[in-house]
């Protein structure tokens, strides 16, 4: 079986479009046509569903997808140490998916840093709320996710990358800034929350739950995601918990304080997630190592800048 074919087919899959498909392989459309029609003639079964807006898979074009990506992927890898054995930079590109905390500062910084290190590969980086990055590594989108929270998911492998710590922000000038506060305190605020499913949200909900503590503001907004909570903080309109890692610039300026409620202590570990099974590429090796020395090496220098 023809790998050119399965790329083809993979690419429509996951484009839900021939030509969107033909783009991101550098062909024309009527070469990916091709492919994928040859593809269904050598396994005698229709794979693609053509009779929507979108193009879908049929049950067995789903079944193919997931044999196809391993394939792929051992070429890939094979190609990899091939190039690794005669010394070559690492080539193609590597789809990395952040959620809104790491993904504000912590990964774009390691992103463009690996990628000056091999200028031949290239780095593309979207950015989700946490459950999309972990449901696209999981269906094969991205190689590789960095976000602030963990499932329960056999076909996923999560590996600590960093802590975060999470604090309550607040406007500057803000009677709560700069103190420690009793949850009763934020009776009289509105809490601007992101969306159900963002990471930030789900760990403050489960501190909130360890420490039996209900929060009852005067009003919620719920914004989505992160930068539109910190936006609308900055703004006034209300307080909301964000990662402290999102917030450095805004605090190092005095756009914006912080507070800390009694009794919680809301933090999480960020992480590296990939599909378990999946043959990683060397590129991908290559930059979760990078990432957990570059973290490893800013948290030793600031435990010794606060000795």
């Amino acid at each position: 079986m023809d790998t050119r074919q399965l790329a083809s087919f993979c690419a429509v899959v996951e484009r839900r479009s021939f030509s969107q498909a033909a783009e991101r392989l550098g062909v024309t459309q009527p070469a990916v046509s091709l492919q994928v029609r040859t593809l269904e003639e050598r396994v005698g079964q229709r794979l693609l569903d053509r009779s929507g807006r979108r193009v879908e898979p049929t049950e067995a074009g789903r079944r193919l997808y997931l044999a196809a990506q391993r394939v792929l992927q051992a070429e890939q890898q094979l190609l990899d140490e091939l190039a690794a054995g005669e010394g070559a930079e690492l080539r193609g590109m590597l789809a990395v998916g952040a959620s809104t905390g790491p993904g504000g500062r912590l990964v774009p910084l390691l992103a463009c840093e690996f990628a000056r290190r091999h200028p031949g590969l290239r780095v593309a980086l979207s950015i989700f709320d946490t459950q999309t990055v972990i449901d696209r590594v999981a269906a094969r989108e991205l190689e590789l996710g960095v976000v602030g929270a963990r499932t329960r998911a056999r076909t996923l492998d999560f590996e600590p990358l960093a802590r975060d710590e999470i604090v309550l922000a607040v406007p500057r000038g803000h009677r709560l800034a700069g103190q420690t506060v009793e949850a009763a305190d934020l009776s009289g605020e509105t809490l601007i929350e992101m969306q159900d499913g963002a990471g930030v949200r789900q760990v403050v909900e489960g501190e909130l739950r360890r420490a039996r503590v209900r929060l009852r503001p005067a009003a919620r907004i719920e914004l989505g995601l992160q930068e539109s909570v910190k936006s609308a903080v900055v703004a006034g309109y209300g307080v909301g918990f964000i990662s402290r890692a999102a917030l450095e610039e805004e605090l190092a300026a005095g756009t914006l304080g912080t507070a800390t409620v009694r009794g919680l202590a809301p933090a999480r570990e960020i992480y590296l997630v990939r599909a378990a099974g999946r043959v990683p590429t060397r590129a991908g090796r290559e930059f979760a190592a990078f990432a957990k020395a570059r973290v490893e090496a800013a948290h030793r220098e600031g435990r010794e800048q606060s000795e």
